[in-house]
Order: C-alpha cells, then structure tokens, then sequence
C-alpha cells in the first residue's frame, strides 16, 4: 500500500468509524424553532388537562386506553392544519381498522385562545369528507386547553411551533402512542398511506417505538416558514451524492488490482 492509499484509509476511518463522542463538542445541535424533536420512548405527562366535545376537563392520560394518534393544530389555521386532517380523515374512511375500537385520532388545539365550539364546527366539516361518519366521529375526538396544558403537551412530544402575529408556524406531523401512554411512532407529513397507518396502530397496541424517516427529511429538506411546508435542500443532496460517487470512484481506483509490469 503507497502513501496515497494510506492516507486516504486513515482519513476514511477517522470519518466514519471512531465515535463523535470521543471530540469534545463545543457547538452541541441545538433543537429547531420550528418542527418536530421525536421523543421516541418517552411518556406523555399525567398533569396535561384538555376541554373536551362536552365542555368537560379531562386528563389526557385518562383518555389514552387505547393506541393513540396525537395532532396538534389550530383550527383557524389559514395554512398546512386543514390539508392535514383532511389527510388524517382520508386515511381513516380508507383504513380497515375501526376508530373508537382499535385506535383513536385526538386533536388538539394549541391555540389556547380558541375554543371548543370552533373544534366541533371544525370536525363536522371533516367527517362531511368521509363516507364512515359515525364511525370515525366516535374516534376521532376534538380538543382545546390552556397554555400550561399545551406547553407540556407539545414540549413532551416535541412539537416545536412559533406564534407570528396572530397565527402560528408549525409543522406537519402526527405522534403516535401506546395504550401505556409512550411514544412510539411519529408520521411526517399532510398524507398517509393506508398500510403505513395501520403498521403504526399494530405496533403502539404492542408497547413497539420505531423509527420514522423524520432524521433523514430533516437532513434532505429545510422548513419554509413562509410556504409553511418543507422544500427539497438541493445544495445539500447533491453535495452528499457527489462525495458519495467521488468516494467510490476512488475505491474502485485505488482497489483495482493492476497488473505486474
């Protein structure tokens, strides 16, 4: 082996094989303003108080008996909230599991000012889209509080948003619990495949996280808090593919066995 592969073999395993943790980090990664942090195993708060269809408090742990999707939006939303119940109503009419039985959807309002009369308006326009309406009316339950409550609940399951004027950015994406109240499974998105759904429920009813390809988009798209929607980082992805075919084509180069002069 020359200088050259040498060189080239130590730079490549300092880079991928020794642990970051053994270089001091002075710039630890910070969480986002504005997204989702998973908190994958983690459990919700018992002190988390909700209103609910009856203008009744309740404990949101007393509520959860059962897998459990979480959505945290504002029902006055003017941007990504109505496409993504949509979705989430979509998903449900399409999904062979039953709603109120094998699984509940609860939606919360983390807008502490709005109140419950909003989110039944705003549910009986949802369930207009679904051809199974009583059904999902029974497991698909709307929600509102007060700021403490929010603060807990979005800070327990990651959900990072920002207030700008009187409305919200905020990000896309559902949380997934299991009947013992831990977080298992987030789904990024406005839409959802009917398996990937129903694969979420399946493994909260039997205490399994997984993980969501949320490391991978975070790294491939950044947040247009304008748009309110995440757009592809081309600079990023392609200066990873060309290290990446740049690599291999050294490999192939430095590794090809040549022939004896």
């Amino acid at each position: 082996m020359n200088t050259l592969q040498r060189i080239f073999f130590t730079v490549l395993f300092s880079t991928f094989f020794c642990p970051f943790n053994m270089f001091p980090q002075t710039n630890p990664v910070k969480d986002p303003e504005i997204g989702v942090v998973e908190h994958l195993d983690d459990f919700i708060p018992q002190d988390i108080y909700l209103i609910d269809e009856d203008s009744q408090k309740v404990v949101l742990t007393d509520l959860i008996d059962k897998p459990t999707i979480l959505n945290f939006v504002y029902f006055r939303c003017p941007g990504i909230c109505s496409p993504l119940m949509e979705g989430i109503a979509d998903v449900m009419d399409k999904s062979d599991l039953v709603p109120g039985i094998d699984y509940q959807v609860l939606t919360i309002s983390f807008d502490p000012r709005e109140t419950i009369d909003l989110g039944i308006h705003k549910k009986k326009n949802y369930l207009n889209l679904v051809t199974q309406k009583e059904r999902i009316a029974r497991g698909w339950r709307f929600f509102v509080s007060d700021s403490a409550s929010i603060a807990r609940a979005t800070n327990a399951v990651g959900f990072k948003y920002k207030r700008v004027g009187n409305d919200f950015t905020h990000a896309a994406s559902v949380i997934v619990v299991s009947p013992d109240k831990k977080i298992t499974r987030y789904l990024n998105g406005l839409y959802f495949l009917p398996f990937e759904w129903k694969m979420a429920i399946i493994e909260a009813s039997k205490g399994q996280s997984g993980p969501s390809i949320n490391k991978i988009l975070q790294y491939c798209y950044s947040y247009d808090p304008v748009g309110q929607t995440y757009v592809l980082n081309v600079t990023k992805v392609a200066g990873t593919l060309i290290i990446f075919f740049a690599l291999v084509i050294f490999l192939i180069l430095i590794l090809k066995p040549q022939k004896n002069k």
